[in-house]
């Protein structure tokens, strides 16, 4: 009999869903990947849902539309805590091949996936995370979760050989997706009125992550969910949707909106260290992956963690800019990332067990 996990730093490991349809070809959704919390799919309304948000980093940069870009930036953190990215300065190129080879990873043999297989007591590899019982729901979805920069934490064991040139494709990919992080946290700052440089300088330096997604078709996709929902614990994450058909979905005022691609765009989602070091200024929103009857949907979702020397707590400056109380403790990165995985997922919400 396998080993439980004590804690959230790894997982049991589950069945390849892709497997489930492609190779067992089933009809009906086993019962451990149905769920009672998707019955709050957005209804049908004669009123259009809102549309999350859409900044150009062109005009962050110009001079002359610069404030006007900043003030939209600002008020996206604080109503939204998610938006869509353009002009962001990753070629097209560049996205097209990361995911072109992303589904071709995902179509390899099983067999050949499971080469880069998670081992107890560790998240990097194919599979899944967070499962640290056999009667725990599962999600509708096949994960491979790599560690990118700085590049002395990467395990190459895990990075593949296949398809070919991958690896030289996340390496380019994932020093370009820093590139977006320092950027806009910088930008992010300045709408706290905070040092700019400062915040993009712990990134520059700081910790990438990289989880790619498979969410294969679903004969009953109203019973599951591709990932249930949850906030990030990131400072920030950048997604890229491999495709045309919504998957991703933000609640927003009690309603989940869904997040209709843009070509070549980048979800820029605050995850709880900018909502803590915002003091709640900036939200962490929830968001959840819903999955289709008909299609697959990929997604490339790059976590963004800044330097571990940096503390996790309300801003100083902005703290004494405004004269308002902390609303969160300050903890050391380390104990930020304790906190979480030992964090028990049936209990309150992760961010609010770091409330004063």
């Amino acid at each position: 009999m396998a080993l439980a996990p004590e804690n959230l730093e790894w997982s049991l490991g589950v069945p390849s869903v892709k497997e489930l349809i492609v190779v067992e070809q089933i009809e009906t959704v086993p019962p451990r990947y149905i769920r009672e919390d998707v019955a709050d799919y957005p209804a049908p309304s004669d009123k259009p849902l809102p549309c999350v948000p859409l900044i150009d980093m062109a005009k962050l940069v110009e001079l002359e539309h610069q404030e006007v870009e900043l003030q939209k930036l600002h008020a996206a953190c604080r109503d939204w805590g998610v938006f869509q990215l353009v002009n962001h300065g990753v070629s097209g190129e560049l996205l097209r091949d990361m995911k072109k080879r992303t589904q071709e990873f995902f179509d390899l043999p099983l067999q050949e996936k499971k080469r880069y297989e998670q081992k107890p007591g560790g998240l990097e590899g194919y599979g899944q995370h967070f499962v640290i019982s056999e009667e725990q729901k599962l999600e509708w979805c096949d994960m491979f979760f790599l560690r990118t920069l700085p590049t002395q934490v990467r395990n190459l064991e895990f990075w593949p050989g296949q398809p070919p040139s991958y690896r030289d494709t996340i390496d380019t990919y994932s020093k370009d997706m820093r590139k977006v992080a320092v950027s806009m946290v910088g930008y992010i700052a300045t709408g706290l009125g905070l040092d700019a440089e400062e915040f993009s300088k712990a990134y520059q330096d700081g910790k990438y992550q990289l989880r790619l997604n498979c969410y294969p078709l679903c004969p009953e996709p109203k019973r599951v969910l591709g990932v249930a929902s949850h906030t990030d614990i990131t400072g920030i994450t950048l997604l890229l949707d491999c495709g045309e058909m919504p998957g991703l979905q933000v609640l927003k005022d009690g309603q989940w909106v869904s997040v209709k691609p843009v070509s070549d765009a980048i979800v820029v989602n605050l995850g709880n260290i900018l909502e803590i070091m915002s003091n709640g200024i900036y939200k962490a929103p929830y968001h959840r992956a819903v999955v289709d009857r008909r299609k697959e949907r990929l997604s490339i979702v790059t976590f963004c963690y800044p330097t571990s020397d940096v503390e996790i707590g309300p801003a100083k400056e902005l703290i004494n800019k405004t004269g308002n109380l902390p609303l969160y403790k300050t903890l050391t990165h380390e104990e930020y990332l304790s906190r979480f995985f030992n964090w028990k997922l049936d209990r309150v919400p992760f961010i609010d067990t770091l409330k004063i």
